[in-house]
């Protein structure tokens, strides 16, 4: 691993870490207009709600394991 001069070689991962651009690509709708509460009763936290468990089944069926085995932290 080399840097270019003027590059910054970021090392404290253990802080926090650069967001891979799709990632944030998948996020910026709900960082900017669906920001609702998913634990709410109210339709954007219904919605949120809703894509929190199409997520948690999207990350089960890459690990090969169960929904309910799948726990997002805050």
């Amino acid at each position: 691993m080399r840097a270019q001069p003027g590059e910054i070689l970021y090392l404290d991962n253990n802080a926090t870490t650069q967001v891979d651009p799709q990632v944030l690509a998948e996020m910026m709708p709900w960082l900017t207009e669906q920001y609702g509460n998913p634990s709410s009763g109210y339709r954007l936290g219904r919605l949120a709600a809703e894509a929190v468990e199409r997520a948690r089944t999207r990350v089960a069926s890459l690990l090969k394991c169960q929904p309910e085995e799948i726990i997002f932290t805050s």
